[in-house]
């Protein structure tokens, strides 16, 4: 009984570990808005080298006119999955003269473009509506890649907003917009080996778990619990065949 006992305890104690690892990979929130961030940016770039700052989580407004290209930056690190939420406050409905297509895009450092994994980058405004809210979430960002990869990578990644189709009488007109970029951290689901150097990163804050992501990956809980678990099973194994006649039956008669 007493090793049936210590068998089951360790199969719990296994258990156990893999479900507080897992747990802790999977529950690792993503960056969020300070305090210490400072004000809200009230101006966008207007071009990739004057592409405003900004960092996870922090929200950034700016008066423009319809027409206008409108450029910020924001960091990410490996093993984010960052998302681009953008809304226009579009002009009177009185002074347009129909409807209007707005396109979010998103570049990486190196200034290629990057598909949406999911989310509606491009939105049709009606004549009367009074916003329209554009998304994007992009794929994983990965610690390295190969080079003829369009793979996202650790560094800046660049929003630019614009009427991509619309009324050339509609040009000019004001428009305030809003723009936020968030990132979830998928941790060790996705963590690979190698790593890249930040690309054109220089003018942004570092993502809390650095540019390459956390140490931590569900790698590791599977290797440490499996060694325990072995470790365990040993222990069980020889306490078995070390003392056999605790689990012989008594002689009949006896």
């Amino acid at each position: 009984m007493r090793t049936t006992r210590i068998l089951t305890a360790a199969l719990l104690a296994g258990a156990a570990l893999f479900t507080t690892a897992g747990a802790a990979v999977a529950d690792t929130p993503g960056p969020s808005p300070s305090a210490s961030s400072g004000d809200t940016p009230t101006e966008a770039g207007t071009g990739f080298r004057t592409a405003t700052a900004i960092e996870q989580g922090q929200k950034a407004t700016a008066s423009a006119s319809t027409g206008d290209y409108l450029y910020w930056q924001f960091p990410a690190g490996a093993n984010q999955r960052p998302t681009v939420k953008a809304t226009v406050q579009l002009p009177e409905a009185s002074l347009r003269h129909g409807a209007a297509t707005w396109q979010l895009d998103v570049f990486d450092g190196l200034r290629r473009h990057q598909a949406c994994a999911s989310g509606e980058p491009t939105q049709r405004a009606g004549a009367q509506d009074a916003s329209v809210t554009l998304t994007c979430t992009l794929r994983t960002v990965r610690p390295w890649s190969e080079r003829w990869a369009n793979d996202p990578l650790p560094g800046a990644y660049y929003i630019r907003l614009t009427v991509a189709d619309g009324p050339d009488q509609d040009h000019g007109l004001p428009v305030k917009t809003e723009v936020r970029a968030d990132a979830k951290d998928v941790g060790g689901s996705r963590a690979e080996g190698g790593e890249v150097a930040p690309l054109h990163a220089a003018a942004l804050k570092e993502p809390e778990d650095g540019w390459n992501g956390s140490w931590w990956s569900d790698r590791w809980a599977w290797t440490v619990g499996g060694a325990v678990l072995g470790a365990l099973a040993a222990i069980g194994g020889y306490t078995l065949t070390r003392h056999p006649h605790r689990f012989r039956r008594p002689p009949a008669g006896r």
